[in-house]
């Protein structure tokens, strides 16, 4: 039984934007699964509950996903 080996990686086929979209997008679901952690935890720790535990959560969501998306794109786009 043999398995075949792809010639080459998928991504070498994509242009540099391409790159740059995808890596801001993956920094983006980084920043908002470590907002929805780090934000509730630190939302439940100053004692918020409901709607502003809910206003705080989605406030440092949307602040991580922003952040490490932009981070996230620039080093894309230095290896480009």
């Amino acid at each position: 039984m043999t398995m075949t080996v792809a010639s080459k990686p998928f991504y070498k086929d994509q242009k540099c934007w391409d790159k740059l979209k995808v890596g801001f997008l993956i920094g983006a679901c980084v920043g908002i699964a470590s907002g929805a952690i780090f934000g509730g935890y630190r939302g439940l720790r100053f004692g918020y509950r409901g709607q502003e535990l809910i206003y705080h959560t989605t406030k440092e969501m949307s602040s991580g996903a922003i952040t490490f998306g932009t981070f996230m794109a620039i080093g894309t786009g230095i290896r480009c």
